[in-house]
């Protein structure tokens, strides 16, 4: 099996676990923080939508330039829409790469800072899917906190039982 192979449903999967997430929204409640130090409800949302176009969708390159990357993140419509648009275009990009690719390294930057570098195949489970993992359960709790029925994540929550 082809490394890509293994990585496609994997994203499929936590994309759609996402997704649900991100539906619960609520529109009015986007500049809602749990706390003064805490990213709002909207950024961490446009947070998790920009993920798979920031650390997947550039892989095709050998290196990327955050400073380069912009989207527009502010209304639950375009938070799914980017969402959307930004799996669709990981999905495509990952289907093209060879284990060659995936394993060969990496650069994301900030102008001339660079950031880290790392085999492509690292950046998708850590900076991708482990970081939209980690986003997710902090929106989790921001939702919860907010009263908003959860969606299942790996199995129903309190709200769907």
């Amino acid at each position: 099996m082809k490394l890509n192979e293994a990585m496609i449903p994997e994203l499929r999967i936590e994309a759609a676990t996402t997704r649900k997430m991100l539906e619960r929204v609520p529109e009015g409640s986007l500049g809602w923080k749990p706390h003064e130090k805490s990213r709002s409800l909207g950024e961490i949302a446009g947070h998790i939508a920009n993920l798979p176009g920031v650390f997947i969708v550039p892989l095709l390159q050998d290196e990327f330039d955050h400073n380069a990357y912009s989207s527009k993140t502010d209304t639950v419509a375009n938070i799914l829409a980017t969402f959307d648009r930004n799996v669709s275009r990981a999905t495509e990009v990952l289907r093209t790469l060879t284990d060659e690719q995936l394993l060969a390294p990496w650069k994301y930057r900030y102008g001339d800072r660079v950031v880290f570098e790392l085999p492509r195949l690292v950046v998708v489970r850590t900076s991708a899917l482990n970081h939209l993992i980690h986003h997710r359960g902090q929106l989790s709790v921001y939702l919860r906190m907010l009263n908003v029925p959860l969606p299942g994540v790996y199995g129903p929550t309190a709200d769907e039982s």
